[in-house]
């Protein structure tokens, strides 16, 4: 499982990326899953990550999701029509 920090803004969001892929890459199985319980401040950067580790699994012939997507980031999703591409994690 990936594990989002609890503050994911522009600032981060390049380190951040570089820290998910590598631990993606690393994730053996046909599922990644990416707990964004712990996202408490974030911007549209935190969208951005979550698009592009879909992307790197995807990539990888991965399937992905998301567990605990806080409700303010699943309304910018959906507000920018990407909403569908982060499905919640069963």
């Amino acid at each position: 499982m990936l594990v989002l920090p609890a503050r994911l803004t522009h600032g981060q969001a390049g380190p951040c990326m570089q820290m998910l892929a590598q631990a993606l890459r690393a994730q053996p199985g046909s599922t990644v899953v990416a707990d964004a319980g712990p996202l408490g401040q974030f911007d549209s950067s935190a969208l951005a990550v979550l698009l592009e580790c879909r992307r790197e699994a995807l990539a990888q012939g991965k399937s992905f999701s998301v567990s605990r997507l806080p409700p303010r980031l699943r309304e910018l999703a959906t507000l920018y029509g990407v909403g569908e591409l982060l499905p919640a994690a069963p």
